[in-house]
Parts: structure tokens; sequence; C-alpha cells
């Protein structure tokens, strides 16, 4: 039987509906069964006028639990919105990036002929990204249950007016204060909008759940790591009659009112990316965000090292300055 690889594709941009032109061609000249969902292959059959290769409809011809892979073909939010239609399944995503900085895509436009010949080949792994699982109560009721592969975030439903919380971790109450907003994250989604919002860059293997206060009028809104399996929670005070206004993965979003409740826990389903390549973290986010490196000299190796020429015991040490007790009243 032969796989089945489904195609996603932008539909409001020209270069990714030609770029499923591509794949789909590419696949089906090597033996694989490119998938579309109908409207997306409706809409380039309008542009172009036919399809590049024979193509089988999704939950009409094949089932998504029969695709092998799928191939993201836009920015972040393609893939975001692609992780949404996969939720429920093991297909793992590989991102080709159309848009700007693309930290979830594996490769470039330039690369997809490369990038199709490596998914045929199957020269690629499968690695799970930590989602989040997103509750929200109002008066001990839940009336919003989502999830996150990015972050969670409280904002303020008027921009005039702040809204005002009280931030929490582990049933615990950290902080209250008005502010802009309160980004609840993953590891992934500490380069999106948590890192916008002032948060550190925490890479991708970490296990670990972030919270970033946004423009919070408050001596203490630092960025918060916590564990991995703790409960972070953010409530909207009773006292203020200025509503919030959930957003997930800038997807998703649920109105706050005053005295709303928003729970977020690691969730117990990942989302699974493909890789065709070995890349550090840390290499990606040098080239995404073009930060200079100039200057860096890099570790040194055994046989480049010199001889030791002070010997460790003739180091000084300098003891800490002690104030008698007497100086100190003074």
């Amino acid at each position: 039987m032969s796989r089945r690889i489904l195609v996603l594709a932008h539909t409001g941009r020209h270069d990714a509906l030609a770029a499923a032109q591509e794949t789909c061609a590419q696949l089906h000249a090597s033996g694989l069964v490119p998938v579309m969902r109908r409207k997306e292959a409706e809409h380039i059959r309008q542009v172009y006028s036919h399809l590049a290769a024979p193509l089988e409809i999704l939950d009409e011809d094949v089932k998504l639990k029969d695709v092998d892979l799928g191939m993201v073909l836009g920015g972040d939010g393609t893939i975001l919105r692609s992780a949404e239609l996969v939720r429920d399944s093991d297909v793992p995503l590989l991102g080709v990036n159309l848009g700007h900085v693309g930290f979830l895509a594996e490769s470039e436009r330039a690369d997809l002929a490369q990038t199709v010949h490596w998914v045929v080949e199957r020269q690629y792994t499968v690695e799970e990204r930590m989602t989040i699982d997103v509750q929200v109560w109002l008066d001990k009721r839940k009336i919003g249950h989502t999830w996150a592969l990015n972050e969670a975030t409280v904002e303020k439903g008027d921009r005039q007016r702040m809204v005002e919380v009280v931030v929490e971790v582990d049933a615990l109450p950290i902080s209250s204060f008005g502010c802009d907003g309160v980004v609840m994250a993953t590891p992934t989604g500490s380069t999106a909008y948590g890192f916008s919002a002032g948060g550190p860059v925490v890479w991708p293997e970490v296990e670990a759940l972030l919270m970033v206060p946004i423009s919070a009028h408050a001596l203490f809104a630092k960025p918060l790591v916590v564990a991995p399996d703790s409960v972070m929670a953010v409530e909207l005070l009773n006292r203020t009659d200025a509503n919030g206004v959930l957003w997930c993965d800038g997807r998703r979003s649920l109105d706050l009112p005053p005295g709303s409740r928003v729970e977020v826990t690691r969730s117990d389903k990942p989302v699974r990316l493909a890789r065709t390549r070995r890349t550090p973290f840390a290499e990606r986010l040098v080239r995404k965000f073009e930060l200079p490196t100039k200057g860096w000299r890099g570790p040194i190796s055994a046989d480049e090292a010199q001889p030791q020429t002070t010997p460790l015991d003739t180091i000084r040490t300098v003891e800490p300055h002690h104030t008698p007790p007497e100086e100190e009243r003074r």
C-alpha cells in the first residue's frame, strides 16, 4: 500500500499554492499519494485550473489515521492550524517555512524539493513537543476547556483599561497586579508571544512551563519558570468590572468576566513534529533572529589546550570582610 502524505497549505498565499502544486507533483512522481482537504484542493484548481497530480481528499477518500505524515506549507500560524487538525491522531507535521521567522518549520521554501526527497526516503525523525491543557472556571463551574501548543494568554478585553489579576502556582498565590495580560507558555511558545513579552527563551527539550506578565503595574512581575507538572493559574479579580479574554495560540478565544479563573497544566497529548536534520536549537535561534556572533572563538579542545602556567593552589582567595558587631551598631 502506498504511503499517503497530507499536504496542508496556506491558501491565502500564492507562493503556498505554488509550493503545494510542486509538492504534490513530486510526491506522485515518487510513488506516494498526496492528500489534501477538499477546500484547499478546490482553491488550487480555481487558481491553476488543474491539479499538478492526482490526489485523494481527506475524510472522503482517506481517513487521517491512514496518513503517514503531514507537510505544512506556510508559516508558524499555518502549522498551529494544522496542529488542530491532527490533534487527535499520531500524524507528525513537517513544516516548510513560507513566512518570516518560522520557528516551528523545519525547512525553507528553497529547500522544498530536497525536503520532499527526504520525506520519500523516510529520512526524518519525529520529536514530541509539550502542549498545555487549559481550563476556565467561573463560580465553581467549568465554562471552557481547550489546549495550546505555544501559549494560553489572559488579556484585557478593553484596550483602554487594564485587567486586574492574581497569579498562582501550585495552589499558592504569587502576586496580584494590574496588567495588559499574562502569558502561560510551553518551551515551544517561549520564542513566540512569551518572547515578545520579555520572557526567557527555553530550549525545546527542557521540560518546564512559563508565566510571563505583560506590561504589569507592579514591583514584582517577573517571568516565572516552573516545573512541568505544576499548575499555573490566573484569576480575574472580582473587584474590577473590566472583562478579559483568553487566547490559545492566537487561534481560539473565550471571554472572561470578572471572577474567572484560568488553569494551565501540562497536557498528556503532545504535538509530533518531523525533523529532517539534527540542527541544534542554538543554531536555529541564531539563524532565525539573525543574532550577531562575530568574535566568537569557541570551546578549546584538549589538543589545543596549553599547559597550565599558574598552579591552582597559588591562586589567591579573598576572605569576605567581617564587620564587628559594635561597628554594625554605629
